[in-house]
């Protein structure tokens, strides 16, 4: 992709399912090239999530496209030794196993490093690399619990609700890999030293408490469902319309408040600069719960028009993707081939011609041929490979 950053950056991506994959999506987008290692006998997982288009799970078209993947056993020594040279020929390693797998497989951090000093190295695991946690297994719930996040979650009495979106796993993984693996590379290029980036997906949910974890921290007290300016203990909430639809109010500004008293026509609303006066919230809430239930979202809408309120609809992801601001930003693509249209690229380059990969996910062992030609391996090489099952080429 023309003018992206990280054009001339090769990944070696060995992960699967979520986190791994998405991040790396997250770097062809920049540019990188990035070669997905896969099993030619056990499946990625995601390959397999409905629904089905075209014979290719959705899931598995968005977060490989634009990917090359080569299918290796790395249950056997050619395969392991394929492995070792395309890590030499990169810049990044990504893993997702649990700490010490890729060590036994002798494609840990430490014996890569020996054939390449500048790499830099990345595995995500749920609880890290060290600690007494660091074995057990885990899926996002169990990271966004032990984090804290859960407890202050939700609705008073209802107890912690599981969310709609995988936080640890994108928040958390995904994106602090990305951030890992950025900084590690702009210091190899400085230093010609490697890193290897630790990322723990609890340890990243922790910190994204942001503000409840520093006054809890602060005061040994912590926070509860709807006892919080942001978490439901003000009017900065979400309320049912007479239609069933919902909107979002924000805005907890004075200015914010004094518009949308004028809107609603209702002088008494000037209370709400009382943020933290449970009681007066609680009967602020009440009183604009029962104002948004007598009219339309559509209702709504229309009369706060452009005014600065921070009133938005609570929308549909099939909503969200044909919202006027969203199709403006590009924010849905059509990838190249018989794919389904996908989520966009939030990372935007000014000047750049090109932003998410257009290209559609690769099929299982595609560029296993041309990736082994690229690191020295000879075509009588190759076959032989493919004929024991130590490698698997779709051409």
């Amino acid at each position: 992709m023309e003018n992206n950053p990280l054009n001339h950056v090769r990944v070696i991506d060995f992960s699967t399912l979520l986190p791994g994959p998405y991040a790396s999506m997250l770097l062809v987008n920049m540019g990188a090239d990035v070669v997905k290692v896969e099993s030619p006998t056990r499946p990625d997982l995601i390959k397999s999530l409905p629904p089905i288009i075209n014979g290719q799970s959705a899931a598995d078209q968005q977060l490989n496209r634009g990917k090359r993947s080569i299918a290796l056993d790395l249950k056997s020594e050619g395969g392991l030794n394929a492995a070792r040279r395309l890590a030499a020929h990169a810049d990044v390693v990504l893993e997702q196993f649990r700490p010490g797998v890729m060590d036994r497989l002798g494609l840990g951090f430490g014996a890569l490093k020996q054939l390449n000093k500048s790499l830099v190295y990345c595995s995500i695991s749920g609880y890290g690399q060290t600690g007494p946690w660091s074995q057990r297994a885990g899926h996002d719930i169990n990271y966004v619990s032990i984090s804290g996040a859960a407890s202050y979650s939700g609705r008073e009495g209802q107890g912690p609700q599981p969310s709609g979106m995988q936080w640890a796993d994108l928040a958390g993984g995904s994106h602090h890999a990305v951030m890992g693996i950025l900084a590690a590379l702009f210091a190899a290029r400085e230093t010609g030293e490697g890193r290897h980036v630790d990322i723990s997906m609890t340890d990243a949910m922790f910190a994204l408490n942001g503000l409840a974890g520093a006054a809890a921290l602060a005061t040994g007290c912590d926070p509860a469902p709807e006892s919080e300016m942001l978490n439901g203990g003000s009017f900065y909430d979400h309320y049912q319309c007479a239609c069933g639809g919902y909107l979002a109010l924000g805005g907890l500004e004075p200015q914010f408040v004094e518009t949308l008293a004028i809107k609603l026509d209702d002088s008494d609303l000037l209370g709400l600069k009382a943020l933290h006066d449970g009681k007066t919230q609680g009967q602020l809430k009440s009183r604009l719960r029962e104002r948004f239930a007598s009219k339309s979202r559509d209702h709504w809408l229309r009369t706060f028009g452009d005014a600065d309120v921070c009133v938005t609809p609570v929308l549909t992801i099939n909503q969200a993707a044909n919202h006027e601001q969203l199709v403006a930003r590009e924010m849905v693509i059509l990838a190249n081939g018989e794919t389904p249209a996908q989520l966009g690229d939030p990372i935007k380059f000014v000047g750049s011609r090109k932003s998410a990969s257009r290209d559609p996910a690769p099929r299982l062992g595609q560029h296993t041929r041309e990736l082994l030609n690229d690191i020295g391996f000879a075509e009588r090489e190759i076959s032989e490979m493919a004929k024991t099952g130590v490698v698997h080429c779709s051409e």
